[in-house]
């Protein structure tokens, strides 16, 4: 079972289906669905749906009632059965009427390696505006019996209370229903999820009107995200009678709430849909969300089902999914919902800050600008939210704070942004010699440098000035110096943990402190604790690295103008750094983030597939190899950073226990509250 789902990673694959038709024309109807059937097996398809009343058509009208067609409709199925014992090994759907307990159905039948599984008959028959079915079939309420014998095969369940299980795939449980059924106010999909389908197909007959189609993909979108299931909805099309009605053969299948796949409609040949939906996802969503399963007693939804199995076709070679796999699944490729969902981030994390100052009944803030992305972007906030508050910006005090790192790009940035934005700059002069006394009282050498033996060098020297400012600026040249001609890589914890300890003990000491980190940061505990990691509030908390960079430039272009732009711009262009080391002789930051711990848009990656969706490292490795990076990584690049961010993630929860609060402005938060 392990060397199998090591192939398939927890995905299925499905398919909708509509076959070119001639009405009543049961035998071509047949044929046209079988010659689909060997297409989908070709694409290693495991589940399959036709649409509603296929073997016969679905305006065939009084036809309905005439022996000829009804008997064609078995020989159809007969066809069809064959094709799937030879042709296709996994689940199929199609639609025809039978003749059960002296009434006429609207059935789906379902096969599986030439065996009928079950039968499942409409539940709401439509009998309103061009709809009048209630003239030919009846309601699967009205049924009497629970099993019905066909083509020879007996004992075969029949009845709207059926759910399909694979026993070799975890997770695969199918229902199906017949086109009005999913219309209703409370669906019979509503019962089948509750009862644990994890797909649903509807075999339909939806015939196009103006703006019909759109209603219908936000149903099918919707009803997904509510089951949390994958929904697979398969329409007649071109081919059916045009008396009063025409149709347009759309296909759709959704899963929790994402359209995976949809066809362009009217087509007018055969055409399959195929994609692979994502049980694992959808079992962990259900896991969570631990309301879902109380409807049942709520609404009182409990209903039985008759649980029927069948073995899916399984391949051995590795699987190449069908679907696509979003290389940055924080950041929306259309840049008009980019732009609506970046609006939305910002206005929450307004929100939040506003309710906390209001709260506390001070609007004073303290923020580090350093001219990076992260304290841009909630120096930005900060700002709006005075603006919104009807308070002046003055309330807002910036402060810089030089270190061993600073560049001048940086901090002519963050200088000139605060200006710019109108708030009170509390330009720091240097923090270097605190840190440097910091870690003279600690006997702390870093980097194996003596700073004892620097300062009796300096003071010993006849041509060294005495006061202690001089000699202070002469011991920093001294040792910044020494830094420069450090091998690349060189690290020493203590060395930047006392400079960002300091920027925090100036800033807490201050005032109202407004954290900075994103949520990358925390993922990867890229923090020090009770350092950067702490604050008062944190309006990045829920944000992304891959996203604060559109969200400074969105604010940028939509909300300033003329030097301000600029600078925010320039920001946005600047190398990710912590800036605690020293910069390299041409002046250019020389300690990069992404050199050190790995790129950003690889650890967002990771971070939503396993925090989201508690997917494995494999999983993870597969989707990888799937996505399109801004970067082409090898597998083995890929391999090495995912290594380093799940032990980065777990030796680091100890900063996300203890983190400060903040607005979730998305699916993934890492509080632990």
């Amino acid at each position: 079972m392990s060397k199998q789902r090591s192939s398939s990673f927890g995905f299925a694959r499905v398919a909708a289906a509509t076959p070119v038709i001639k009405v009543a024309n049961c035998n071509f109807n047949a044929q046209e669905t079988a010659k689909l059937m060997k297409r989908a097996s070709k694409e290693r398809v495991q589940v399959l749906f036709f649409p509603e009343l296929g073997i016969t058509g679905y305006t065939c009208a009084d036809l309905f009632q005439q022996t000829t067609l009804l008997d064609g409709a078995i020989a159809g199925l007969e066809i069809i059965r064959q094709s799937s014992e030879k042709d296709f090994g996994g689940l199929v759907f199609v639609g025809l009427p039978l003749e059960v307990d002296d009434q006429l159905f609207n059935c789906a039948v379902a096969l599986c390696k030439g065996r009928i599984l079950g039968v499942v008959p409409k539940s709401c028959i439509p009998n309103y505006k061009e709809f009048y079915e209630d003239r030919w079939f009846a309601p699967a309420s009205q049924a009497r019996s629970v099993e019905i014998e066909l083509l020879g095969q007996k004992n075969i369940p029949f009845g709207a209370d059926l759910l399909f299980y694979a026993d070799n795939i975890r997770g695969l449980v199918v229902g199906a229903e017949i086109c009005e059924d999913l219309w209703l106010p409370i669906p019979p999909s509503s019962f089948m999820a509750l009862n644990g389908a994890t797909v649903i197909g509807n075999l339909s007959a939806s015939n196009e009107l103006i703006g019909k189609a759109d209603y219908r993909r936000e149903l099918v979108s919707n009803v997904s995200a509510r089951f949390i299931a994958a929904y697979i909805y398969a329409s007649t099309g071109v081919y059916e009678s045009t008396t009063d009605v025409v149709f347009g053969g759309h296909r759709m299948i959704a899963e929790n709430g994402a359209m995976l796949c949809e066809n362009e409609r009217f087509e007018r040949q055969s055409a399959i849909d195929i994609t692979d939906i994502d049980l694992d996802r959808l079992r962990i969503d259900r896991l969570r969300t631990n309301s879902f399963s109380d409807s049942t007693q709520y609404l009182g939804l409990v209903k039985p089902y008759r649980k029927i199995a069948f073995k899916a076709p399984r391949h051995q070679d590795p699987l190449v999914l069908k679907r696509e796999v979003e290389a940055h699944p924080f950041v929306p490729k259309d840049s008009q919902k980019l732009n609506e969902r970046l609006e939305e981030i910002f206005k929450i994390q307004v929100a939040g800050l506003a309710k906390r100052l209001q709260k506390i009944g001070n609007y004073d803030i303290t923020i580090g600008v350093s001219g990076g992305l992260d304290s841009t972007l909630a120096l930005l906030v900060a700002c709006k939210t005075m603006d919104t508050l009807g308070v002046s910006r003055k309330h807002i005090h910036g402060f810089t704070m030089p270190g061993f790192g600073t560049t001048d790009r940086t901090k002519n940035n963050a200088i000139g942004l605060m200006e710019e934005l109108g708030i009170t700059v509390m330009e720091v002069a240097d923090i270097r010699a605190a840190c440097l006394e910091e870690m003279r009282l600690m006997g702390h050498k870093p980097f194996g440098i003596d700073i004892d033996s620097l300062y009796e060098n300096v003071e010993s020297d006849d041509r060294s000035p005495h006061s202690l400012a001089e000699i202070q600026s002469r011991v920093i040249e001294q040792f910044t110096e020494m830094l420069r001609g450090l091998p690349a890589g060189s690290q020493d914890l203590k060395f930047e943990n006392t400079q960002a300890r300091m920027r925090t003990s100036i800033l807490m000491n201050s005032g109202f402190v407004l954290g900075t980190g994103d949520l990358s940061e925390l993922a990867l505990g890229w923090c020090t604790f009770n350092g950067d990691h702490m604050s008062m509030y944190n309006v990045n908390a829920s944000i992304p690295k891959t996203l604060v960079k559109f969200l400074v430039r969105w604010v940028a272009q939509s909300e300033f103008d003329g030097r301000a732009r600029k600078l925010m711009l320039d920001v946005v262009a600047t190398v990710i750094s912590p800036e605690l080391l020293p910069a390299g002789k041409d002046g250019k930051i020389a300690q990069k983030t992404e050199g050190v711990i790995g790129p950003y848009e690889l650890h967002d990656f990771f971070m939503y597939h396993i925090v989201r969706f508690g997917a494995r490292p494999e999983k993870i490795l597969f989707l990888a190899a799937h996505a399109k990076f801004d970067v082409d990584y090898s597998i083995e690049e890929i391999r090495l950073w995912l290594k380093v961010f799940i032990q980065r993630f777990f030796n680091n929860q100890f900063k996300r226990s203890s983190m400060p609060d903040g607005p979730k402005v998305g699916s993934i938060s890492l509080s632990p509250r």
